[in-house]
């Protein structure tokens, strides 16, 4: 079989390039700009803007500060003096796309591509030649790259893989991914465009990264005819941004970037590059910015464009470096600039060349060869750096593997990266099949290898009282051992997993349950002379209808969460419970949390026993007990910056709840400052409430996530848990609370598909509901864009070795033709 290849070219190292000097007289913004910029002064859009102008003498200027933030995150990175770059190859699944970008080559239709021939999609064979051919002579990630959800548009795509047993081009990724990985030990780094929430956590087990480029927030290049991405539905930068976040949120490696000159402004620039930035300030996933130069291709309608101009890309370049600060990674692609001019895009602060193939050509770019690495080598060294070689995923995601990359991956990035550094052993040999021990089993690395090979006698000793215990009342365990069990990790954990599993079996819990549900945020609620559908704004009739969808697309509840606006009345509580009543008499309406519930009554003037019936009167069924938090006062104060009510409030809010005949839900967020001490306790105050009342339904712990928490107290609170820890708790969540609360639910939302699928083999029996979004108003929900579909329950029932059963809020069962429900 022949593999297709681009054959280096050695480009001679010339001298550097001047910068003119063609400052125009009189830049006051521009001269304020490069005062704080000098300065170590935060910038805003305005700055960078004006930035994106300088030239001449301010250009160096400009040049010397993104140097100086650049060496600076170098050496806190433990790297100083070091440029890197991947060695990959590139793999083209196919060249069909339903986008219609006026510069694109790579994109062609089923007729070109035949007349070239050219398959519809690369055949598992081709892909694995390439991909052992690249292994041969040392390359380390297998670059996916394609065009977007082509069977949309293309009959010939939809043929391709119904003929080939697929059921879309992200499916067929996945199984390729999954081949290369295990056949040739190449790490995939995926860049299959947009992409869904549901979809980034398939394709998480088989990505040490994935990408996505944001390219622009200029609206008007997608909205407006003569637009370079008019025509064009997955170049939307709204759409563009929520998938960046969404990698975020799935704690994906992600790589982004600006495409420029492309039609965009100055401000545009600056409005991106701030965007990306404000996404990886929030999610910590941005792993590198590419700042990437138009180059005009032949057959397209960009064709007769200039190219963007050197000294504008070296600025923007330099900007981004500013922006972005000194702890991220700002990438130039090294074939898009001739080799004279690399040392200036090192002067403007580049830290890393990208993927550069010694096999395979640019796709993307064919008319740019890759620099031999030895070229590019020596081009680094003259302008003072050293080139060293990194792996798709960098060496920070690397360093803290347990939290950003997927069990099934790690193996075979950690068989090639140097153990100190965790950029890339270069003499590592390139092997398949890593991913596996002799035995077939699964190798777990990260923060469970890391554990001793002798456990911990305590948790060993926790261990063995919670076993006795469970054949009796696991509710008996002590509280020093269940704080104890809280740190078991590695055979421990499992064991401990293991454990919790059993009582949950011996419960009678036999299935995997969901509820079909929308959740709908109260928050917004305005008054009535809004005009339904308008804005951001829901009216009591917007809501209404929102449930009338959701019940014809098979929801069983709604859930209505959040404090309306304190200019409405009290009647807005139960006027949006009999709206929604009236428009979906079989929901089951799951409606407001305890500081509504408080705040309904106040305004209401009413007791809140009184204010309970009054909704149990409108149509409320139950009540979610969510903002518990961890019901200790201090840590309570920490996390809502001292706005929280007392622990007591929560639960004697919830308590009368449930003397009011609403049962509820209870809840857990943990992973911050609290101590296992306090989760223990937690635990406790649960289970006495429910020895009171008999109101819990289920108990949903859920892992912190610093993104959805004000930024001063993420700073305190931290990363997060591990996906370790998660199960942890939750299998001593089931432990302590057996024979009181059945149900502990997985919170997939916040723990992500593969976590959810691990802690339901370790006690939790439920996933929650799928939350739905229809159509009318997509975002109308807390949750937006996070929809759990059908193929994901089946796949993490599946998982747990149980079967998938639809339920009620209240856990009865639901019954539908073909059984399951329609998410």
């Amino acid at each position: 079989m022949t593999v297709p290849t681009s054959v280096p070219t050695s480009v001679p190292v010339p001298t550097a390039v001047p910068i003119p000097d063609r400052r125009a007289p009189g830049s006051p913004a521009l001269d304020r700009a490069l005062d704080r910029a000098e300065s170590d002064e935060p910038i805003d859009v305005d700055d960078a803007t004006a930035l994106l102008g300088a030239r001449g003498r301010d250009l160096d200027r400009l040049l010397a500060v993104a140097s100086r933030i650049r060496d600076a995150g170098l050496e806190r990175a433990g790297r100083a003096g070091v440029i890197t770059y991947s060695k990959k190859v590139f793999l083209p699944i196919t060249q069909l796309c339903r986008d219609r970008c006026h510069y694109c080559v790579f994109v062609d239709t089923p007729r070109g591509l035949a007349t070239r021939g050219i398959p519809t999609y690369m055949e598992p064979e081709a892909i694995l030649a390439i991909a052992r051919a690249g292994a041969d002579m040392g390359c380390k990630e297998a670059l996916f790259t394609l065009g977007d959800r082509p069977e949309d548009r293309w009959r010939a795509a939809r043929t391709w893989l119904a003929d080939h047993g697929y059921d879309s081009t992200l499916d067929y990724v996945h199984a390729m991914a999954r081949l290369v990985r295990e056949e040739t030990g190449l790490v995939p780094h995926l860049n299959p465009g947009v992409m869904s929430w549901a979809e980034m956590q398939r394709l998480r087990p088989v990505a040490g990264s994935m990408g996505m480029m944001l390219e622009t927030t200029a609206t008007r290049l997608w909205s407006e005819p003569g637009g370079v991405h008019h025509g064009s539905p997955d170049k939307d930068p709204a759409l563009r941004l929520r998938v960046i976040e969404d990698a975020g949120r799935s704690r994906i490696p992600f790589t982004t970037g600006v495409l420029l000159g492309i039609g965009e402004d100055h401000h545009d620039r600056a409005e991106a590059l701030f965007a990306i930035r404000g996404l990886h300030e929030r999610y910590g996933h941005v792993q590198e910015t590419i700042v990437q130069n138009f180059r005009a291709k032949p057959r397209t309608a960009m064709q007769n464009e200039p190219d963007l101009g050197l000294v504008e890309y070296v600025a923007a370049v330099a900007v981004a470096r500013v922006v972005m600060g000194p702890d991220t990674t700002v990438q130039a692609p090294p074939n898009l600039t001739d080799a004279a001019e690399l040392d200036l895009l090192v002067r403007a602060g580049v830290d890393d060349w990208g993927g550069v193939s010694p096999l395979t050509a640019d796709h993307v770019n064919p008319e740019r060869p890759w620099p031999e690495l030895d070229t590019l080598a020596d081009l680094t060294a003259r302008s003072g750096y050293t080139l060293r070689e990194r792996l798709t995923a960098h060496p920070r995601y690397l360093a803290d593997a347990d939290r950003w990359l997927d069990d099934a991956v790690r193996p075979a990035l950690e068989a090639l990266q140097d153990p100190v550094t965790r950029l890339a052993d270069e003499q590592a040999p390139v092997r398949g099949r890593s991913a596996t021990r002799d035995d077939g089993a699964p190798v777990r690395l990260g923060r469970d290898a890391a554990a001793p090979p002798v456990g911990d006698p305590r948790v060993d000793a926790a261990l063995a009282a919670a076993t006795v215990a469970a054949g009796t009342d696991p509710s008996a365990i002590t509280d020093e051992d269940a704080a104890v069990l809280l740190t078991a990790r590695g055979a421990q954990l499992d064991a401990l997993a293991e454990l919790a599993d059993r009582v949950r079996a011996a419960a009678g819990l036999d299935a995997v349950t969901h509820v079909v549900n929308r959740n709908i945020d109260t928050a917004r609620l305005v008054g009535d002379d809004h005009e339904a559908g308008k804005g951001d704004g829901l009216s009591v009739d917007d809501v209404a209808a929102l449930a009338a969808e959701a019940a014809a697309l098979g929801a069983t509840e709604v859930c209505l969460q959040g404090r309306p606006d304190p200019s409405l009345p009290a009647a807005v509580y139960t006027d949006v419970v009999r709206a929604v009543r009236r428009a979906a008499p079989a929901l089951s309406v799951h409606a407001f949390r305890p500081p509504e519930l408080v705040d309904g009554a106040a305004r209401a003037g009413v007791d809140l026993p009184g204010f309970l019936r009054m909704l149990r009167d409108a149509g409320v069924t139950s009540v979610p007990g969510t903002a518990a938090r961890v019901l200790d006062d201090d840590v309570r104060a920490v996390l809502s910056e001292g706005q929280d009510p007392p622990a007591t409030t929560w639960s004697e809010t919830i308590s009368a709840a449930h003397a009011a005949g609403l049962p509820s839900t209870a809840t857990l967020v943990y992973g911050h400052v609290e101590t296992p001490e306090q989760v223990v306790a937690h635990l406790r105050t649960i289970a006495r409430v429910q020895d009171r009342t008999g109101g819990f339904t289920e108990f949903i712990p859920m892992p912190f996530v610093p993104a959805d928490a004000p930024a001063a107290v993420a700073a305190v609170a931290g990363p997060g848990p591990t996906p370790s820890e998660s199960r942890a708790v939750i299998a001593v969540a089931r432990l302590l609370l057996a024979g009181r609360i059945d149900h502990v639910q997985a919170a997939w939302t916040k723990l992500g598909l593969a976590t959810a699928a691990d802690v339901l083999r370790g006690g939790a029996d439920d996933v929650g509901g799928v939350l739905l979004d229809g159509a009318l108003r997509p975002s109308a929900g807390p949750e937006a864009g996070l929809v759990l579909e059908r193929r994901d329950l089946e796949a993490l029932a599946a998982a747990a070795g149980r079967p998938l059963r639809e339920r009620r809020t209240d856990y009865g069962a639901v019954t539908r033709e073909g059984e399951g429900s329609p998410a």
